[in-house]
């Protein structure tokens, strides 16, 4: 991915590119919008929130994308594609049906896992309750909270064209169980899946109970 920018479109036989930079859980300062805003304004790129809580920036020109991550000041949210390219964060600190207060889970999450390379790219999410409204139960791994306020995860969903339902991985758990089991889950991954593997072929590969027994 040169220099961190993907080609967007072709007009009149000059290339167009996109810049999504790294929001964290979808949670941005007032700074950095106005900052976002100002940039794109600058080189009069396109702006689009995208379904993964990022900001797409589009229209720019090649010779520009330098200038305008220097500006920006902020990461790229892909730096690598075979890596832990997302983790999805509820506003379930804000929301009454809410749970459990998980954004700041999500955020450890986020700092500890995000770009992390693995064989494929996996995708994570993190919700407040079982209603799971940023879907949950379709990412490679998700950690939810039940009625009660505990912990658990599930993993192997998948949407599109060819849907898997997700497994239950482990559940009635704490943030630091999470974090461990999480770390487990992708070391075993990285270990063991043939390069460009996907994580839910992984999984329908060696089997759920292997993947449960890895955490022993």
């Amino acid at each position: 991915m040169s220099k961190y920018a993907k080609l967007q479109k072709n007009i009149d036989g000059k290339d167009k590119y996109v810049i999504t930079p790294q929001i964290p859980g979808g949670y941005i300062t007032p700074e950095k919008l106005i900052k976002i805003g100002e940039v794109a304004k600058k080189y009069n790129a396109s702006l689009r929130v995208t379904s993964a809580q990022k900001i797409a920036i589009g229209n720019l020109k090649e010779e520009d994308i330098d200038n305008i991550w220097e500006e920006l000041d902020m990461e790229p949210a892909i730096k690598n594609i075979c890596s832990v390219i997302n983790v999805e964060v509820c506003s379930a600190n804000f929301c009454r049906r809410s749970k459990y207060p998980i954004i700041g889970l999500g955020m450890k999450i986020t700092k500890k896992f995000h770009g992390m390379e693995l064989p494929g790219k996996v995708k994570i999410a993190v919700a407040g309750c079982k209603n799971a409204c940023i879907n949950a139960y379709s990412k490679d791994i998700g950690v939810l909270s039940n009625a009660d306020g505990k912990l658990f995860i599930v993993v192997g969903g998948k949407g599109g064209l060819n849907p898997r339902k997700y497994n239950i991985l482990a559940e009635n758990l704490n943030e630091n169980q999470v974090m461990y089991i999480i770390n487990k889950v992708l070391k075993f991954y990285k270990e063991n899946a043939i390069e460009g593997e996907r994580f839910t072929s992984f999984i329908d590969r060696v089997s759920i109970e292997i993947l449960i027994n890895s955490l022993c």
